[in-house]
């Protein structure tokens, strides 16, 4: 079948992915019957989920732009999910051909497309990894080919760090990375907040805990979500909710007020020493 085309053999088209979960809320087209079903579930649960996930996918456009006019020319892009359209690289290279870009993502599915968008991009690379690993990846080659950890990085953590559960030390992580990173970079979290939505966001995230799925949220507070930050200087408007973060238009806001409360959005600059 020609669906199959683009699916790598060792993938278990039985076990629902969030990563393509989320490629279907978009309206994207590299997902299964099982992702689709878990999709359409948390739907049903948690009405205008689709327009929170649309509020995040613009809210990496306006930060990818924001750290360009920053000065920042390359991109680590960390469970970067699988490439629809205005994904990092095609925003950053608008802005300046020159800029690089390394996704990482752990889903195959994810990785596998990923080349096939980036084939003949030589400023742009994926690397198949897990996020827990930052000492692999950060000196792995694709990173080595193209990032400059001397000069200021832009990392993305865009509806990564809640699947990250306390026991895999999710502060810890990030400092990690940002030990790494030179003064001037910055660093993009969304995060979905334990602070909103009450009962129906339980009924969200207890479809994905029967769904079988590895992938599990952990939802955290505003408080937890600043503590990501550590080391950092958060930018204005601070840790807000992801439609709140300098919208630029309509398009950036969802219709339902809820939906732009339910995923919290913030931007840090690691200072000079």
């Amino acid at each position: 079948m020609a669906q199959r085309e683009w699916v790598p053999l060792d993938v278990d088209v039985s076990v629902p992915s969030m990563a393509r979960t989320y490629d279907f809320m978009l309206g994207g087209a590299h997902n299964f019957a099982v992702d689709r079903e878990v999709g359409e579930r948390i739907e049903r649960a948690m009405p205008g989920l689709r327009n929170a996930a649309r509020v995040n996918r613009a809210f990496l456009g306006r930060v990818v732009r924001f750290m360009a006019d920053q000065g920042i020319r390359q991109f680590l892009d960390i469970g970067s999910g699988i490439p629809t359209v205005a994904n990092v690289h095609e925003v950053a290279q608008a802005r300046d051909p020159e800029c690089r870009v390394v996704y990482v993502d752990r889903d195959p599915v994810a990785v596998a497309h990923s080349e096939l968008i980036l084939a003949g991009n030589d400023r742009a690379a994926v690397l198949h990894a897990d996020m827990r690993d930052p000492e692999g990846i950060l000196s792995s080659p694709e990173v080595r080919g193209l990032i400059d950890l001397d000069q200021p990085v832009g990392l993305l953590m865009l509806l990564m760090l809640h699947w990250v559960p306390d026991e895999s030390d999710p502060v810890g992580l990030m400092a990690r990375y940002c030990a790494a990173l030179a003064p001037g970079s910055h660093l993009a979290i969304t995060h979905v907040s334990g602070d909103h939505q009450g009962e129906k966001l339980s009924e969200a995230t207890d479809v994905i805990k029967r769904s079988n799925s590895p992938d599990q949220v952990t939802l955290r507070t505003h408080a937890q979500v600043t503590a990501l930050f550590a080391g950092l200087e958060l930018v204005e408007p601070g840790l807000v909710g992801c439609g709140e973060w300098r919208p630029r238009g309509p398009g950036d806001i969802a219709g339902e007020p809820g939906m732009n409360m339910l995923v919290y959005a913030g931007v840090g600059r690691k200072p000079s020493a």
